[in-house]
């Protein structure tokens, strides 16, 4: 028996990101639709950060598997990646493995999918300006995501160090050919769509800074104690999770609902829903919208899946004996 192997160098071609969002919007759909397997995520912590193992099974992908992913907040400073992960991609009819992945970048092409999936559903239609607090790997892949959807015109990126959001603007503004401008955190608050991807324990967006009509995807808070959003905002807003049972313990609505700012009924619905048809997205300009993104296990095995396929047809990756 075979393995194949697809190292992170190799990963990063086989995820067009437009092939990206389309294999995880079906994703959403199965889980709307009550037809995938998926267990929440668990964790184990350490002191320096923590790690997750999330499996998931959609039947109508034919494919199984389970991820393994850390988050250390101090890995830069060690020249390591705050996030990394591996994937292993299983066959449900044997149970045998068809893969071994380092699934690093196919975390953050999966998360900026799921961001620009709800912000089909959830931002106005006309939305051209795109605010990204933080200016690390999630907010690249937001950008790259976003832009796949909808017709930017202009960009805000802000982050605590200055000089990192300037020298994303640089690098991301001669990528795409976009106007990308560092800022401060309040004046990214103004965009049409909001992309937040810090991992924040206390909330860096304040109420007073979004404005009726915004669509927010909350990226950063997918642990215990995380948030971004001042809970103010979140009371305002019609607010959409991608999966509460995650959400409710560890995505950005995790505070506000142990301080009892929050209830279960002032959460909307899961996106897999409203992808599926069976609740409307925004539904008026003026609706302030927020996604709660902690990150599904689903969108892990449909973009491996992907990865997979594609390496196959090109011949990409190595094959080991198991």
């Amino acid at each position: 028996m075979r393995i194949l192997w697809l190292s992170g160098e190799e990963m990063e071609p086989l995820l067009e990101m437009g092939r990206v969002i389309e294999a995880v919007e079906q994703a959403f759909r199965e889980h709307g639709l009550g037809k995938v397997q998926m267990p929440p995520k668990v964790y184990l912590y350490f002191e320096k950060g923590d790690l997750r193992a999330m499996p998931a099974y959609i039947p109508a992908l034919g494919k199984a598997g389970v991820k393994i992913v850390n988050v250390h907040p101090g890995n830069p400073s060690r020249g390591l990646p705050t996030v990394m992960a591996s994937y292993v991609l299983v066959s449900p009819e044997t149970g045998a493995p068809l893969a071994l992945m380092n699934a690093t970048y196919l975390t953050d092409a999966r998360t900026g999918a799921a961001g620009a999936i709800a912000a089909r559903y959830l931002a106005r239609k006309d939305s051209r300006t795109l605010g990204l607090v933080g200016a690390g790997r999630q907010a690249r892949t937001q950008l790259l995501a976003t832009a796949e959807l909808f017709d930017l015109e202009r960009v805000l990126v802000a982050s605590r160090n200055f000089s990192s959001a300037r020298r994303f603007a640089e690098e991301m503004g001669s990528s795409l050919g976009l106007d990308i401008e560092p800022c401060e955190v309040r004046e990214a608050c103004g965009a049409d769509i909001v992309a937040t991807t810090t991992p924040s324990r206390e909330p860096v967006v304040r109420d007073e800074w979004i404005q009726e009509g915004t669509h927010i995807n909350a990226i950063g808070a997918d642990a215990p104690g995380k948030q971004e959003l001042e809970p103010e905002i979140l009371r305002r807003a019609k607010v959409v999770v991608d999966s509460w049972e995650q959400a409710k313990h560890s995505g950005e609505i995790n505070v506000p609902l142990r301080r009892r700012l929050l209830f279960r009924e002032d959460i909307y619905a899961e996106l897999g829903e409203i992808v599926a048809g069976k609740k409307p997205g925004r539904e008026s300009d003026g609706e302030i919208t927020v996604f709660d993104s902690t990150g599904l296990a689903i969108q892990d095995v449909a973009a491996a899946a992907l990865a997979y396929r594609i390496a196959r047809e090109k011949g990409a990756g190595v094959e080991l004996e198991f």
